[in-house]
Order: C-alpha cells, then sequence, then structure tokens
C-alpha cells in the first residue's frame, strides 16, 4: 500500500509542478490555486508513505520519478529542447534510483 499512496503523491506533485508552470508566476489563479493543492496532498500522501516506507527509498522514488516525468513534459508537451545529453540526464536519474533501491524498502 505504500508504493500506491507513493505513487499517488509522486502524481500529485507532478500536477502541481505542471500547473506552476501555467501560473505565469503565480498571476494567473485557477493553476496558482492547483499548484498550492497539488504541492499540498502530495506532501500529505509523502508523509503517510514515510510511517511505513525509509525516508531514502521513498524519497529517492519521489525525486526521481518527478524529476524523470516532469522532464519529459516539458520536452514532449510544453516545447521545450530535447537532446541525447539531456535524454541521458533522465536516465541517469532513473538509474540513481535503481541503485539506491537495490537494498529494498525497510
Amino acid at each position: 500500500m505504500a508504493y500506491v499512496t507513493l505513487a499517488c503523491a509522486i502524481v500529485s506533485e507532478i500536477l502541481a509542478t505542471t500547473s506552476m508552470k501555467y501560473s505565469d508566476g503565480f498571476s494567473r489563479l485557477w493553476p496558482s490555486l492547483a499548484t498550492a493543492l497539488g504541492y499540498l496532498l502530495a506532501f500529505a500522501l509523502l508523509a503517510q508513505t514515510l510511517k511505513s516506507m525509509s525516508v531514502g527509498t521513498a524519497y529517492a522514488i519521489w525525486s526521481g520519478a518527478g524529476t524523470a516525468v516532469i522532464a519529459a513534459i516539458g520536452m514532449v508537451f510544453l516545447g521545450e529542447s530535447t537532446s541525447a545529453l539531456k535524454i541521458f540526464g533522465v536516465l541517469l536519474v532513473i538509474a540513481g534510483v535503481v541503485v539506491l533501491n537495490l537494498d529494498g524498502a525497510h
């Protein structure tokens, strides 16, 4: 169940970060509210996850997945530059999460 809660936290954080892009520096109401609510939900879910998962494991998955997905959203949907080096960097982030989790979730 901890992984499901963590996945929901990650999705919430991704939606919040994407909303922040559209908030225009927090000058647009609805994207700004979506950002605030998304991060509030994300941290509440992460806090629940930490009751049964080690902080290192949870945070490695949270930050790695969030970084990789946000980078992909930027490249695919938001017109950000795509290069082999950038894709390699995202793959390194994913590899780092995998390596940190080789010891297992305690």
